[in-house]
């Protein structure tokens, strides 16, 4: 059973989240429903920092035992940060969707972005109505 969505960030509908940070960017991952769904995940292809992504567009990659999966970018920005433990470490994502298996901050161009996204609850209920 996956664990509770926090309620201090964002999610998208492809089960990123989004956790903005106090200077403009978002440490970005995959939520503990989807790594759920994915069951071992054996590599990740992490972006390059530096890069523009824009919002809704595929920006990483996450193989698992069962499927290989795009992340999409939950906001438009510049990838500033990776978390280059995954490279050796991709069972992070398994064992802490919402902590240390977070794959990348991005600087975000348009923070009101952030306001599309759903907040825990309405995320809840999607994945609730997905598994019906």
């Amino acid at each position: 059973m996956a664990k509770p969505n926090p309620t201090d960030r964002r999610y998208s509908r492809e089960h990123e989240w989004a956790l903005a940070g106090p200077d403009g960017t978002v440490t970005v991952g995959i939520t503990d429903y989807a790594q759920e769904m994915l069951t071992d995940i054996v590599f990740v292809e992490l972006p390059q920092t530096g890069r523009s992504v824009r919002q809704s567009e595929p920006f990483a990659v996450v193989e698992s035992v069962k499927s290989v999966s795009d992340i999409y970018a939950p906001v438009s920005g510049e990838v500033v940060a990776v978390n280059a433990e995954l490279e050796t470490q991709p069972e992070l994502i398994n064992q802490d969707a919402f902590g240390d298996g977070w794959i990348a901050r991005i600087k975000m161009d348009n923070p009101s972005e952030l306001d599309g996204l759903m907040d825990a609850e309405a995320y809840s209920e999607m994945i609730l109505q997905e598994s019906h």
